[in-house]
């Protein structure tokens, strides 16, 4: 199974997940995701994800000024973020649970 293709479709869910604890800035959020695990993700796919959360009403943003470099811009979830993000949490528990069991049954391969 290639993970970068489970990736596509659970980005959204993490990127709110990883947001939902602490607000946080492009670079930051791309660092916490690889810290949870998936050390497989771009730069760009969490840049993507964050303008099309923002733009979808599911993220705030802000601009905090940074006295080592150019000021970053922070994402945080809104109320409709975190009804997105509890909808993911339910749709991914019945989809794990369900290919959990599919993939736990023995099969006999025959000779």
């Amino acid at each position: 199974m290639e993970r970068t293709q489970l990736l596509k479709g659970t980005l959204d869910a993490a990127t709110l997940a990883v947001l939902a604890e602490q607000d946080g800035y492009g670079y930051d959020v791309v660092r916490r995701l690889r810290a949870a695990g998936l050390s497989d993700i771009g730069d760009a796919s969490v840049y993507g994800t964050l303008r099309r959360l923002y733009g979808a009403g599911a993220l705030a943003s802000y601009v905090v000024p940074s006295d080592e470099g150019p000021h970053r811009r922070y994402y945080g979830l809104t109320d409709q973020g975190r009804v997105h993000l509890a909808e993911a949490r339910t749709t991914w528990a019945d989809f794990s649970a369900t290919l959990s069991t599919l993939l736990d049954r023995s099969v006999e391969v025959p000779a």
